[in-house]
């Protein structure tokens, strides 16, 4: 196996590993358990305007599959970033590690660095956006890992 197949191995398993999670996020945390008026309170009870619970949502599901799916992947992983700088200020008060009460943090500051990276690296390995070039013939030529 090349050195340039190992890294977009790596690549694709942060991607879908970062879109699973965004997925279990949005479709577990805020619609199951919070549920969508539920997340609406929570985002008014820090000041934010309830709606933008429900966009918060969307774009975290939306996202999440389009990163497991590798399409898209710079776009969905710059659209999230906001959204994780958002998560991080609305912890920053609950201190540092994230098992604090209400949670800290260090989890949401590390989610935003891997989206930041999936940004810079691209999709990687097993990414639908890869198929479609390949079938078209339009595949680039790379000198570093595939993106």
């Amino acid at each position: 196996m090349t050195s340039d197949c190992k890294i977009g191995y790596g690549i694709a398993l942060l991607r879908v590993s970062l879109g699973l999670m965004f997925i279990a996020h949005s479709v577990l945390l805020k619609h199951f358990i919070y549920t969508l008026p539920g997340t609406a309170q929570y985002f008014e009870s820090i000041g934010l305007p309830g709606p933008l619970a429900y966009v918060v949502f969307w774009t975290e599901a939306i996202g999440g599959v389009l990163l497991v799916l590798g399409v898209g992947t710079r776009y969905a992983g710059a659209a999230l970033l906001p959204i994780l700088v958002g998560a991080t200020w609305a912890h920053a008060g609950n201190g540092w590690v994230f098992s604090n009460a209400n949670g800290g943090w260090e989890y949401p500051l590390y989610l935003t660095v891997l989206a930041a990276a999936q940004v810079l690296l691209g999709e990687g390995a097993f990414a639908l956006s890869r198929l479609g070039r390949r079938m078209t013939g339009t595949a680039r030529v790379s000198f570093h890992a595939p993106a």
